[in-house]
């Protein structure tokens, strides 16, 4: 379903749908209101949403489009804008999954259009994926029950999270049952457009009510406090005398993902001999399982995220075929299991 009071933009992308094999355009509304209402008689994997809308809008009208949707996932259609940044991540940490750029003239081009396929098909589970090995792998039924890693008793000198479709609801989850108690230094990488980062470290601060920075070169891991990976760069980790600090870089990953999560978790294991766990939340792709594979080689623990919970079960899925995890679980369920591991480690 397509959501949007513009009718360029109805047009334009349900022409997308309606061209993607294995897509169907279920219906489209032009106000939250109507989408809701439309809700009753129409079935739906997918929902295409603007959040700037006459009447109640998007943001508002989000809780309810969830609710009424059985289980739908919901696609934010953005400008993309740093004006827009404050209500697309609002929508993102209240269960919207992705955020995808609104087309505008000389930008609905063929590049476009395949992105915009390949997301929706991953957030529907489709099947198949032509000309997207990574969503079909994401997509693929599971074959066997992943075995779990047994985590080593050691002491915890920080949490590494990455995530990226789905992931800032998760992450919200997570941090907010992650006790005070628990205060070592947290780093999170998510996939985001560098315009929306400085909102997003602002939401963190808010879920996980602890000092939140983006990170910079220099800036050390610092107790009771959150560094997010700026969006145009990766945020890795080196030993400087005593202390662990920042060094941003730019190299070419195998994921194609930048901010990635496989450097932070590579470094981090590094730096800090293992005294890490690693959390890889929701998302498209298989960024961080190389990371990952280094922490643990490194004496470092892994957790993923389950797939029930899960808006893409891709990046934890990685985490967990590869048999690198130690424990998977929805957020919340992660963030009991890492205070009780804390709690006993030595």
């Amino acid at each position: 379903m397509v959501v949007d009071d513009s009718l360029t933009a109805r047009t334009v992308l349900g022409k997308v749908i309606e061209r993607t094999d294995e897509l169907s355009l279920a219906g489209t509304a032009s106000s939250a209101e109507q989408a809701i209402g439309l809700l009753d008689t129409v079935v739906v994997d997918v929902i295409l949403l603007d959040l700037e809308m006459p009447g109640m809008g998007g943001l508002a009208g989000l809780p309810h489009i969830l609710e009424k949707s059985g289980g739908a996932k919901v696609l934010v259609v953005s400008s993309l804008t740093a004006e827009g940044a404050q209500e697309t991540i609002t929508a993102l940490s209240m269960g919207a999954s992705d955020v995808v750029q609104k087309p505008e003239p000389g930008q609905f081009n063929a590049e476009y259009r395949a992105d915009l396929a390949k997301r929706i098909r991953a957030l529907a589970g489709a099947t198949a994926a032509p000309a997207a090995e990574e969503v079909a792998q994401d997509t693929a039924p599971q074959v066997e029950e992943p075995t779990l890693r047994k985590a080593p008793n050691t002491s915890v000198d920080c949490i590494a999270i990455g995530g990226s479709t789905g992931g800032i609801h998760s992450l919200v989850q997570f941090l907010g049952k992650l006790p005070k108690s628990i205060n070592t230094p947290i780093v999170v990488t998510q996939h985001l457009p560098n315009a929306f980062i400085p909102i997003f470290a602002s939401q963190v601060e808010t879920a996980s009510n602890r000092p939140t920075r983006i990170a910079e070169d220099g800036m050390e891991l610092t107790r009771g406090e959150i560094l997010v990976a700026p969006g145009d760069g990766h945020v890795s980790f080196m030993r400087k005398g005593a202390q662990v600090v920042v060094k941003i870089t730019h190299e070419a990953v195998p994921s194609g993902c930048c901010p990635s999560v496989d450097p932070m978790l590579a470094t981090l294991g590094e730096a800090l001999e293992g005294r890490v766990i690693g959390v890889v939340l929701s998302g498209m792709g298989r960024d961080g399982q190389n990371g990952a594979k280094t922490l643990v080689e490194h004496g470092g623990t892994m957790v993923a995220e389950c797939e029930e919970t899960s808006a893409v079960w891709g990046m934890p899925r990685g985490i967990a075929e590869a048999g690198l995890a130690s424990e998977i679980a929805a957020p919340v369920d992660l963030a009991h299991w890492i205070t009780r591991r804390t709690a006993v480690a030595v």
